[in-house]
């Protein structure tokens, strides 16, 4: 709980100024206050307050404390939004007992002078009304991982001794928030579990450099849409610390919070987004999102306890929602068994766009990671996923090198605990064959799905492609009708049909039961 330092209730009378339209020029004023600030929105202005309070996490104590803390703010965050942050300004008051907004009387409180945007446009709120765009979230993706690639790496040490302490405290406010007792104790055990595990790959992480200054608070509330695009925004001023951390505790915060919005088909969009981005960067630390992203689900839940509440309504929905993100840190904390789904097909069968349909339906969350040939391809020519390669970069021994990347990735992924979901075309039974050994080889399931669809149809689809990975055409789509795909011993589903009814198909074929792998459990 918060330690209140607001002597006179000073800052009240602040609060009560700033929330008076008559200091706005008759301006609406909307107030929003969280649990160490409070926002005053009038016109194209927003004017942020930090509450005189001391946490465990932060201490806003003192004026001075106050004043450090909304320059550090506006210094971060220009870096990820400096179309937002104008810079800081006093709240004076005059000798008479009135107020003003960077007067020239006493200074009495301090405030981040800031562009109002819509705040109806910040993700949350969007992921809440519908599902967003994909679009929207691979920008989304896109914006993180150059947030991380330009975030200056620090020492790992205080970020892997944080953990243990984070895990505590969060066990301790839950304990005092009178959450159930056995769920609380399973999840710090968990939690503690996890890392004694995960400890040696998080500190090999530290040394290959993945440990940065990065955001720190990245939940959905954080970013906003912004002349269509989003833009990060509050990230963590108050100490360096808590956002010093591993670039994949940073993700697991959206990640996780996409989870809690019931949007896990968003939340896998952004995942496989950003692991095609940094390319094979992170596949041997994925075993660590289940541990990273029920950190962040219990934080939150932590942080909503200590919310400040306008009324018993207000109050009641500040708990159901704490309680809501301890459900799911204790859900993501015990992820089940993963699996192999490999998806083959003529080009223009709807391959990727099945596989991007049925990634978050498969466990554990946010779902598989997909593994494409066209954008592995591209990869090994170090080219961006849209751009067009030659004739010669299609000859067979780089296309048999790409089928085995896709089968040494999916192995690593499957290592690491998680799902693999790779797309390709798999024309060949000694191609089909070698994916379904790697799930021999992990002893997971292994789902082969074989989509079918008529020439005509497959054309249409090649033609109608616009910035795509594929470099497929109608022509190649003719010639692949004399390809001799031998026996096919997966799952033929009739693909000629809209993406949904192929889905519906694909998803019934995955639902029947299937032998595991022998030696699988064992």
């Amino acid at each position: 709980m918060p330690f209140s330092c607001a002597p006179d209730d000073l800052q009240q009378k602040v609060f009560a100024f700033l929330a008076n339209s008559a200091n706005h020029g008759d301006r609406p004023v909307h107030v929003v206050t969280t649990h160490g600030a409070a926002v005053f929105l009038a016109g194209d202005r927003a004017l942020k307050i930090k509450r005189a309070v001391r946490f465990p996490y932060l201490d806003y104590s003192t004026l001075d404390k106050r004043k450090a803390a909304c320059d550090q703010e506006v210094s971060i965050n220009r870096l990820f939004a400096p179309q937002i942050y104008r810079g800081v300004v006093p709240i004076t008051q005059r000798a008479d007992g009135r107020f003003e907004i960077a007067g020239d009387g006493r200074v009495v409180e301090w405030a981040i002078d800031m562009t109002r945007f819509d705040e109806r446009q910040t993700v949350d709120l969007l992921a809440e009304a519908a599902p967003p765009e994909t679009a929207l979230l691979l920008d989304i993706a896109e914006v993180i991982a150059a947030s991380h690639a330009a975030a200056p790496i620090v020492a790992r040490g205080p970020w892997i001794d944080s953990i243990l302490r984070i895990v505590a405290g969060n066990t301790k406010a839950f304990r005092a928030g009178g959450f159930d007792g056995a769920a609380i104790a399973a999840l710090d055990a968990a939690s503690r579990a996890g890392f004694a595990r995960l400890q040696p790959l998080l500190d090999r992480r530290g040394e290959q450099g993945y440990v940065r200054r990065c955001h720190g608070d990245l939940h959905l509330a954080n970013i906003v849409v912004i002349d269509g695009k989003p833009v990060l925004f509050d990230a963590i001023e108050f100490d360096p610390s808590i956002a010093s951390t591993d670039v994949l505790y940073d993700l697991a915060f959206v990640v996780m919070d996409f989870i809690h919005y019931d949007r896990a088909a968003a939340a896998s969009v952004v995942l496989n987004r950003y692991l095609a981005i940094t390319s094979d960067q992170h596949l041997d630390a994925l075993s660590a999102l289940p541990l990273l992203m029920s950190m962040r689900a219990a934080i939150r839940a932590n942080v909503m306890l200590s919310r400040p509440a306008q009324d018993a309504a207000h109050l009641a929905e500040i708990r159901r929602t704490a309680e809501s993100y301890f459900t799911l840190a204790c859900r993501l904390i015990a992820p089940p068994q993963p699996r192999l789904i490999a998806i083959g097909g003529l080009s223009g069968t709807g391959k990727s766009v099945l596989a991007r349909s049925l990634a978050s339906t498969i466990a554990p969350l946010p779902g598989a990671i997909v593994l494409r040939s066209d954008v592995t391809r591209k990869q090994q020519f170090n080219v961006k996923d849209t751009d067009r390669l030659p004739a010669e970069a299609y000859r067979p021994q780089v296309t048999a090198e790409v089928y085995r990347t896709l089968c040494q990735r999916a192995a690593r992924i499957l290592a690491q605990g998680h799902s693999a979901m790779v797309d390709a075309v798999f024309a060949r039974e000694d191609e089909r064959r070698a994916i379904s050994e790697v799930a021999e080889r992990a002893q997971v399931p292994f789902d082969g799905l074989f989509l079918v669809a008529d020439l005509a149809t497959r054309i249409a689809r090649v033609s109608s492609r616009i910035g795509d990975a594929s470099d497929a055409t109608a022509e190649i789509a003719k010639a692949q009708q004399a390809y001799d795909a031998g026996v096919i011993d997966w799952t033929i589903v009739d693909a000629a049909g809209t993406p949904d009814q192929t889905l519906l198909r694909a998803t019934e074929a995955l639902t029947t039961p299937r032998a595991i792998p022998r030696g699988a459990g064992a």
